[in-house]
């Protein structure tokens, strides 16, 4: 797609950018759908959101989401349960949807239990590390689950494309990397790797819907355009990393990301089939009683510390 397109289909393109900023402020209303409210109601998840079926397939995604999510409830519990430890890693293009399906997964989970990984760019110090150094500091301990944002194969993508990376580092990445992650297996961590798939009209798509949406415009970097730039050679990494590092221990998953909710929903039920989870039992909850003091006086609050009420 070149950038023809926004004169040649402005219209469409625009409808577009429209329709994903509805579903990006969807977000926030998913905190305030409950099962209740989509009770009762037999709608295909995956069917096609258009038009005046929109909002029907809309409530329908909120609605399997919502049971996946309860399902993650249960992998939290067991995982803490039975002191398991989990490393997740989320990779794939800028704009391909790693965050938001990350969002998904954590939004109703135990920060303590389940918690993100999302590096910056290593310091001068951490440039003179052992390459893994700064990503063992994050691995979890039994009974955790670590969700990484990008991880360590920054070095087979954006370092080896952008030129951050020698020859010499970029293969010695990849002689060590599949020794390194079996250690991790061995030591009792269950590692999964997803990669997110998008097209090249997707990603150009996802970019214009970033500058016109100014609660995004933030994610967008000059790196991100020279990534756009070098689609192609993104393309050669990606297919190199893959081929190298699918290992039996610890393979390579593909989520087709194109649709983004298909691809949360699907990426989500792939991760709670990956594990023989079961829902642990917890004791009944009894809210004790308030102790009630005679002489407690309740003190007004000074009127000058109270937020206005302006809603």
């Amino acid at each position: 797609m070149n950038d023809k397109l926004i004169p040649d289909h402005h219209d469409s393109v625009m409808q577009r950018i429209e329709r994903d900023l509805l579903d990006s402020y969807d977000e926030e209303l998913e905190m305030e759908v409950d099962d209740e409210r989509l009770a009762g109601n037999d709608f295909d998840p995956l069917a096609p959101a258009q038009s005046a079926e929109h909002g029907l397939a809309r409530q329908a995604y909120f609605r399997e989401l919502l049971r996946l999510q309860g399902e993650l409830v249960k992998l939290q519990d067991w995982v803490q349960h039975h002191r398991k430890k989990v490393v997740i890693l989320f990779e794939g293009r800028d704009a391909a949807g790693k965050g938001g399906v990350i969002k998904r997964i954590t939004q109703r989970l135990n920060p303590r239990v389940c918690r993100v990984a999302a590096l910056p760019a290593p310091n001068d110090r951490e440039r003179t590390q052992w390459y893994f150094q700064r990503y063992v500091a994050h691995l979890p301990a039994g009974g955790e689950i670590v969700l990484f944002d990008r991880s360590w194969y920054n070095r087979a993508g954006v370092e080896r494309v952008m030129g951050f990376c020698s020859d010499d580092e970029y293969e010695e990445f990849f002689r060590s990397v599949p020794e390194f992650e079996k250690m991790l297996v061995r030591s009792g961590i269950v590692l999964l790797k997803y990669w997110f798939s998008i097209t090249d009209d997707e990603q150009h798509l996802r970019f214009l819907g970033r500058i016109h949406d100014p609660l995004k415009q933030w994610k967008l970097s000059p790196m991100d355009f020279e990534s756009r730039r070098r689609w192609e050679a993104y393309t050669k990494a990606k297919e190199t990393m893959l081929e190298r590092t699918h290992i039996p221990e610890a393979p390579w998953w593909v989520v087709q990301a194109v649709d983004k909710k298909r691809a949360r929903l699907n990426c989500i039920a792939h991760l709670l089939d990956q594990f023989a989870y079961e829902e642990i039992p917890h004791p009944s909850i009894v809210l004790p009683a308030r102790a009630r003091n005679p002489d407690y006086i309740r003190h007004p609050v000074p009127a000058e510390m109270i937020v206005p009420e302006r809603y």
